[in-house]
């Protein structure tokens, strides 16, 4: 139980170091923000628990695959909040499309011959 109050714990940690750094500092905000810290903590975690070498690499690449529909999360929701939509409709929105593409690549991806 420990263990996993440290993961969460240092997980969250940097969750808010990095809204933190953006309240001061946006642009050094969005480079800690890019950083796959996550995947990177994920990846270590997932060592520590089994030593499967071959996990961490499947893990490694569903995270590069994954990223791809993620992308235009990050370009429609400034276009949509600088174009006068709310903050919360357009969250709403990018989130809905953003599950959409996921949706999308998980039935185009096998059929690309991409394994998820």
């Amino acid at each position: 139980m420990l263990y996993l109050i440290i993961k969460a714990g240092l997980s969250g940690i940097i969750v808010a170091a990095v809204s933190e750094i953006a309240r001061r500092y946006p642009g050094w905000g969005g480079l800690v923000a890019s950083l796959p810290l996550t995947s990177l903590l994920a990846m270590l975690w997932l060592w520590r628990d089994t030593n499967d070498p071959e996990r961490v690499a499947e893990l490694s690449m569903g995270a590069f695959w994954f990223v791809l529909p993620s992308l235009p999360l990050f370009l429609v929701l400034p276009m949509l909040i600088r174009s006068g939509v709310g903050f919360w409709v357009s969250l709403a929105i990018v989130v809905m499309g953003t599950l959409a593409l996921y949706a999308l690549w998980f039935w185009a991806a096998p059929r690309l011959g991409i394994k998820l």
